[in-house]
């Protein structure tokens, strides 16, 4: 008869040996909706398009960072255009500015996305209104205005009905 403690070894040694899976499936956490049939998506790309801004191509971006992080949609591009120019003039793939632009980025979205995670999660920003997120990003008291003046223009932009069928 065999003892207990041999019995929990065997089975212990049957687990060590038991084939390993060799692949790995990764499954991506379900979020909001793509962003690229946003409608949303449409108007900021004709928004940076008539400010001549080269982060038009990041329009889909900007939303779902928006969205993933429960924050205004038009936020972070109203941002992009006043510390960037729309990505006009960076550095370090750091279109909005943050920590004076001397955060590296290892892309432009990469940056939105880190952005949009820290005015949502960071003790600095989180529960608080636009207002009180600008007045911490930037303390200048004008900037506040030029944000949310931006944002205005951005809801108010007109996306011609063809571009929208696209």
């Amino acid at each position: 008869m065999t003892s207990p403690m041999s019995r929990r070894f065997v089975v212990f040694a049957g687990l060590l040996a038991t084939p390993v899976a060799t692949s790995v499936t990764q499954h991506k956490v379900p979020g909001p909706p793509r962003a690229a049939t946003d409608e949303r998506v449409g108007k900021l790309e004709k928004f940076f398009d008539d400010h001549n801004c080269p982060l038009k191509d990041e329009a889909a971006e900007f939303i779902e960072a928006a969205d993933r992080n429960q924050l205004d949609w038009r936020l972070l591009p109203s941002i992009s255009v006043v510390e960037s120019g729309g990505g006009k003039d960076y550095r370090n793939n750091n279109v909005l500015g943050w920590a004076n632009c001397d955060q590296r980025f290892t892309s432009v979205a990469a940056g939105i996305h880190s952005v949009a995670r820290r005015l949502s999660h960071s003790r600095l920003y989180r529960h608080k209104s636009i207002d009180r997120i600008l007045a911490t990003y930037n303390p200048r008291p004008e900037y506040t205005t030029k944000v949310k003046t931006l944002m205005h223009a951005i809801r108010m932009t007109q996306v011609p009905a063809e571009a929208s069928a696209n």
